[in-house]
């Protein structure tokens, strides 16, 4: 299997293991109105993310011809990664479901793609995340064209994926659900993100 893919389907594991209010809203979703509509809701997830992987990479590279802006890209990535790395050890506990800053009564009013849609796009760390992504991606200076479509498809499909196997189980696992998991589970992906952050630094201080 292309190395790229594995690596895009690693992070996409990563990155599907992340506590927050998409991961709430898909369970909460499943367990009210069933697997249906929850797949349908995941498919608004997916175009949200798509949405910010064309930004973010074209984004990356419009400015790649700046002065010095690859160290500081990975430096930036890096840090970020760690960020995010950091706020999953400290926390406390797990987040309750969020709407997004949109108000219960209206989204109730909307398909279950624009719920999707809406709560996993107006999340900043969701945009963060993204340009780290895509930090790492312009950081891989022997990756063509086919490496990196592999690599964000393999993000994309697995974060896809998972998020339907959630929506599947919900029911069937709600009562494992705990707290206590939550919290092990925030910290096992922190020290992940952490690793990865880390290594993104160490290869821009290497360029």
């Amino acid at each position: 299997m292309n190395a790229a893919l594995i690596e895009g389907v690693s992070m996409g594991l990563v990155l599907s293991a992340m506590i927050g209010p998409v991961f709430f809203t898909l369970i909460q979703s499943s367990l009210e109105h069933g697997f249906r509509r929850t797949a349908v809701l995941a498919l608004g997830i997916l175009a949200s993310d798509s949405i910010y992987v064309i930004v973010t990479y074209f984004g990356i590279r419009f400015l790649a011809d700046t002065t010095l802006f690859e160290q500081v890209l990975g430096y930036v990535g890096g840090l970020i990664l760690i960020g995010f790395g950091l706020i999953s050890l400290v926390k406390k506990r797990a987040d309750r479901p969020s709407t997004g800053g949109l108000s219960i009564s209206k989204i109730k009013k909307r398909t279950a793609f624009a719920k999707g849609f809406s709560i996993n796009g107006v999340n900043p760390f969701v945009l963060l995340f993204w340009i780290s992504i895509a930090s790492l991606v312009y950081l891989k200076s022997t990756w063509d064209t086919s490496d990196i479509l592999l690599y964000y498809s393999g993000i994309l499909i697995t974060v896809f994926s998972i998020d339907l196997l959630k929506a599947f189980v919900a029911k069937k696992l709600a009562h494992l659900v705990t707290p206590r998991l939550m919290q092990i589970l925030n910290k096992v992906v922190g020290l992940i993100m952490v690793g990865f952050g880390i290594r993104l630094i160490w290869w821009a201080s290497m360029n």
